[in-house]
């Protein structure tokens, strides 16, 4: 049927029908996401930055445990002001986990044992990609890092943004969740989702769009939370009977490491840290000198299992 209507309709006629549905408030058009422009060879300048978007899919959600079923990366150039500016290479492999892939991830991204026999990814070609950039971005960098990091060490070195948690979506007004897919019907595109490559091509188009309520981009929103400052606040000793309390302010909870306590914490922005600091004195050890537990995180820790 879509094949004979095309035969009556070329792409131009198609879109008049879109406008016109829209413009009578009672309908919202959803557009396939097309072939996105290409950044041409020209060098890059002092306001122009390589950034790399990343996005896995594994067997399971822990890092510690779970294996990388494939890695996709698409390179993009910005503006420092938080524009972008092209498209470049694609990067995509496949992983044999070594392990059974879950029906449930089978089910979800079509990869099946027999898609990833044998394959692997090679880290020196990760590192090749992922070295002239300035800036990594994932949907949920929190996930992606973390599993990043034990595949290849260049993820270690590098600043983490986050398209998810870097951007204040519901303050712009998007009440049905950060969801990548979610936030692209939001902006009026749909794609094929839960494969890798194609949740990167959309996350790069989505850094594109202009927030309703600020006004600005969604990258200069993620670039201004990246280069903020913050406090990693650890809640040390915190009883055991305050941890809804705990939870609620957005600690997590952190079950030790090297370096790492054995504790509550949350990441707290510069201007909001006498203020946390303050609360842990006041409802959570109920001893006006206590000693807070501080130490500050940038864009190169974010995110990472290092953190």
């Amino acid at each position: 049927m879509s094949g004979a209507i095309s035969d009556l309709c070329g792409s131009g006629d198609f879109e008049r029908m879109a406008a016109l549905l829209e413009s009578s408030g009672e309908y919202r058009i959803l557009r396939r996401l097309g072939p996105l422009a290409r950044f041409d060879a020209s060098p890059l300048d002092t306001s122009i930055r390589l950034g790399v978007f990343v996005d896995v899919e594994t067997t399971g959600l822990d890092p510690a445990s779970d294996e990388i079923l494939e890695l996709a990366m698409v390179s993009f150039r910005y503006s420092t002001d938080g524009r972008i500016l092209g498209i470049g290479e694609s990067f995509e492999a496949l992983r044999d986990p070594g392990c059974p892939i879950p029906p449930p991830v089978t089910s979800l991204t079509g990869i099946t044992h027999a898609v990833v026999a044998g394959r692997k990814i090679d880290p020196a070609d990760v590192a090749e990609f992922v070295a002239p950039a300035a800036l990594v971005v994932a949907h949920n960098s929190e996930f992606d890092r973390r599993f990043c990091e034990r595949l290849c060490a260049v993820f270690a070195r590098k600043p983490w943004g986050c398209s998810l948690r870097d951007v204040s979506w519901s303050e712009e007004g998007f009440v049905d969740g950060a969801k990548l897919a979610n936030l692209a019907t939001a902006f009026g595109f749909f794609y094929e989702g839960h494969r890798a490559v194609h949740d990167c091509h959309a996350g790069v188009v989505l850094l594109s769009k202009t927030l309703p309520r600020s006004g600005r981009s969604v990258l200069s929103a993620l670039l201004q939370s990246a280069r903020a400052p913050r406090w990693r606040v650890w809640a040390t000793g915190a009883p055991f009977t305050l941890r809804q309390v705990l939870k609620s302010r957005n600690y997590k909870w952190n079950s030790g490491g090297i370096g790492r306590p054995r504790a509550w914490y949350a990441d707290i922005e510069e201007e909001a840290l006498e203020a946390e600091k303050v609360f842990l004195r006041t409802h959570v050890y109920r001893n006006d000198n206590a000693v807070i537990d501080v130490r500050p995180v940038t864009a190169l820790d974010r995110y990472s299992i290092r953190s």
